[in-house]
């Protein structure tokens, strides 16, 4: 793993594991990161600064990594969280909508959860995750919320991986390169 941006002020402290989750995928852990409590507190406050100052109506969060970060930025920001779930996870009848995407390692399916009492028309949303690989998972949640009537006002993560993307509108705490 080669480092090319640190925002970080402190080391980072990073696990790799070849060949998990499948033969040739290298996983990132960024769970020894996250247990020290300075370096959790510096991350939420780069992702805050990032977005204090747009208009946002919610934090959109994967599961399940996501949600980490996007509770907590909501909470700061006094805005709701939609976490986006794993296809099952939720009672049919508050799904919005399920969809598939292509992972780094095979195909897989999330669910939108319906809003309370309105639609997602007009709703000013950004996207908040913990890795950004390929991109698929964040790009096929946007492409859904837009397709929902959303504008999407960012997307953010912690760790960017990126020789695997070219998002140049993406900000990334952390960026790297696997080789």
């Amino acid at each position: 793993m080669k480092v090319l941006k640190n925002n970080l002020k402190s080391n980072l402290n990073i696990r790799t594991e070849n060949n998990y989750p499948t033969e040739g995928v290298e996983f990132v852990d960024i769970t020894p990161l996250i247990m020290d409590k300075d370096n959790l507190k510096e991350i939420m406050n780069l992702f805050y600064n990032e977005i204090k100052d747009k208009e946002i109506d919610y934090i959109v969060a994967p599961e399940a990594r996501g949600f980490l970060f996007g509770s907590a930025l909501a909470d700061r920001l006094n805005i709701g969280l939609i976490p986006i779930r794993k296809k099952g996870k939720l009672p049919p009848t508050s799904v919005e909508v399920t969809f598939s995407y292509e992972k780094e390692y095979g195909k897989d399916y999330l669910e939108i959860p319906k809003l309370l009492n309105d639609t997602y028309k007009g709703k000013k949303i950004y996207i908040v995750d913990d890795i950004y690989a390929t991109g698929n998972t964040m790009k096929s949640i946007k492409n859904e919320l837009i397709n929902l009537g959303s504008t999407i006002v960012g997307e953010g993560v912690l760790l960017n991986i990126k020789e695997l993307n070219d998002n140049k509108e993406l900000f990334s705490i952390i960026d790297i390169n696997e080789s």
